[in-house]
């Protein structure tokens, strides 16, 4: 890079750079970059591209701007960014596409700061006539900020974009909308989408990927239906790979189901994005044997694919799976890659093998030359702590140095683990570990109150709970979903005021706590509640739980020997759990409960957790 270039860079984009732009010099009239083009450069020929660079310059082409460009081109083409900077910086007349495509290089090699660099330098330029940014410049810029979620510096580069003239322009605004995105300014990306006078399929799919990528699925979904029912085009592969992922993050099976046979009908189930992502929405739904099914009909599967499969295995609580699915990898020398060490780790900790999933926690830098992270070592610590192992948990999370959000997860894991287990001065110093962290306080309050519950320490449980109040802390109100006929039911713990048919839930919900007492079910009441209450009250609070609500809805509204699907948006409780286990029994249906942690498959009185949750 040039040093005029490099001591641009702490003096980007100053406000005199509008003022710049919007001044009367006439800009360029020339083609777009798709038409300069070497056909050697797609056989990646360095040879044959130095030997025209060398033919050009005998024959006194070398200030050329046209023939430069298409040199700049190709050695780009062929990832020699060194090569296209030196033959740029000896140009002696650059255009804007001489400026747009060594930026588009450093972009696509991943180097978006030097991108940002050389635009300033291009504003900043004394040759002669001010060279004006095209809607590929601006559009290459935007692509920048998106890589480095620099919401600041794409904000400005917006406004450039509004003075020049380029805001109704297709290209720059999907660039606009997907970097907004990334930035999680969801609002303003849709600003933009709705000011566009013309869109087309890219700039639907960047509106749709930013409401799938920042937790607003159903946004996502709804605007996927728009689309298709106003049939303004064939979905891509990326817009669908976008809708199934809401699918998933929302657990839709039914949706996820359609927008799969829309993806058959288009041929796009041969593509490795969509396929991963199917993998992904199947085992996030709770169908894992689908997710089977969609991966073993990828003819070479990558690490990706087995990566979102071991997950998934990992879990709906299928082990065995996932280390099946991790030895196949290895056995077709597929490197596994971090991800999937927290997959398979996690799946060990859910099904309580801990003999194996310590033995590859420490051959990660042994066998695999990959030094273990913070989320490594909350899997280990989550599963020494199943097993009751809390001294070496407590152990290993002092030996971890870690960033506050990490720390929060670290520790938090190892609060939940000595609630479970009473070890009350662990959860102590893990609790107060995740409020100096300032991430997770309300959940760390709650747990460390039902573990003094647990401990029958109701001086403290009242203490933490004034607390609580008097700091404004609250706890997140549990709530759980379920999707019938397309159609989704939200259930809040203890409300079902709006429900119309409250009164046929509630009697459902009693007949069956009366049949679970017939079988010798207690429940599992204690240190579920943050006050000592009477027996009596307590079971009632228990039995409003959202997912008991969601699954009285459910079986008051499916057809017997269906399987009935519930979300929730916290951890199932315990009592909840050994109450599906025993209602699977008693009514003959299977019911599966995605919580925060992990799947659990209710059939005939057991789970296939284990109860290893």
């Amino acid at each position: 890079m040039s040093r005029h270039c490099m001591s641009a860079c702490n003096h980007f984009m100053k406000p005199n750079l509008v003022k710049s732009l919007s001044s009367s010099s006439p800009r360029f009239s020339l083609p777009h970059l798709h038409q300069f083009s070497f056909h050697t450069s797609s056989k990646k020929d360095l040879t044959t591209v130095t030997s025209t660079h060398s033919n050009f310059i005998k024959s006194g082409l070398s200030n050329d701007t046209f023939t430069t460009n298409n040199l700049i081109n190709s050695y780009l083409k062929l990832l020699r960014i060194s090569h296209a900077q030196k033959l740029f910086d000896e140009m002696t007349h650059r255009n804007v596409v001489s400026w747009s495509l060594l930026m588009a290089g450093y972009v696509s090699q991943g180097q978006p700061n030097m991108a940002l660099c050389l635009f300033h330098q291009m504003q900043m330029q004394t040759q002669g006539t001010l060279v004006m940014p095209n809607e590929f410049t601006f559009s290459t810029l935007i692509n920048a900020c998106s890589i480095l979620a620099s919401l600041e510096i794409g904000r400005r580069i917006h406004a450039l974009v509004e003075v020049s003239g380029y805001r109704s322009d297709l290209v720059v605004c999907s660039s606009l909308i997907d970097m907004y995105g990334k930035c999680n300014c969801v609002d303003e990306a849709r600003m933009v989408f709705d000011f566009m006078c013309v869109r087309n399929v890219v700039s639907w799919t960047s509106m749709i990927t930013t409401y799938s990528q920042n937790a607003q699925g159903h946004l996502a979904l709804e605007l996927f239906r728009e689309f298709n029912h106003f049939r303004l085009g064939k979905p891509n592969h990326f817009m669908l790979c976008s809708a199934v992922s809401a699918c998933a993050s929302l657990g839709r099976l039914g949706s996820g189901k359609i927008i799969h046979g829309v993806v058959i009908r288009l041929g796009h189930d041969a593509n490795d994005v969509v396929a991963s992502a199917l993998v992904d929405m199947y085992a996030k739904c709770g169908c894992v044997s689908y997710s089977e099914k969609v991966f073993r009909r990828i003819p070479n599967p990558s690490v990706v694919h087995y990566t979102s499969m071991i997950v998934g295995a990992a879990k709906y609580g299928l082990g065995t799976l996932s280390l099946r699915l991790f030895q196949e990898m290895i056995d077709r020398r597929i490197k596994p890659n971090d991800i999937t060490f927290v997959g398979v780790l996690h799946a060990c900790s859910h099904s309580g093998l801990i003999d194996k999933g310590l033995e590859l926690f420490n051959s990660m830098n042994e066998k695999h030359g990959m030094m273990p992270d913070p989320r490594h070592y909350t899997c280990t610590v989550d599963m020494l702590g199943r097993v009751g192992r809390i001294d070496e948990a407590y152990q290993l999370a002092k030996s971890v140095q870690v960033g506050s959000e990490d720390d929060a997860l670290l520790w938090g894991t190892l609060l939940s683990a000595s609630r479970l287990h009473g070890r009350v001065d662990i959860a102590l110093e893990a609790s107060n570990q995740v409020i100096k962290s300032n991430q997770q306080v309300a959940a760390a309050y709650v747990t460390l109150s039902n573990t003094y519950a647990l401990a029958g320490d109701w001086e403290n449980a009242h203490n933490l709970r004034s607390k609580m109040k008097r700091t404004g802390v609250f706890k997140e109100p549990g709530s759980s979903w379920i999707e019938i006929k397309e159609s989704t039911y939200l259930f809040h713990a203890g409300d079902i005021s709006k429900c119309s048919q409250k009164r046929e839930m509630l009697n459902l919900l009693r007949e069956l706590e009366g049949r679970m007492k017939e079988r010798g079910h207690v429940g599992v009441t204690t240190g579920l509640v943050f006050v000592d209450i009477e027996e009596e009250a307590r079971e009632e609070i228990v039995s409003l739980h959202s997912e008991k609500l969601a699954l009285a809805f459910g079986l008051l509204n499916t057809p017997k020997g269906i399987t009935i699907r519930i979300m929730k948006n916290l951890r199932m409780c315990r009592d909840c759990h050994e109450a599906f286990k025993l209602i699977s029994d008693i009514v003959q249906r299977e019911f599966i409960v995605r919580d925060v942690n992990r799947f659990h498959h209710f059939k005939n009185g057991l789970c296939t957790c284990g109860d290893f949750w």
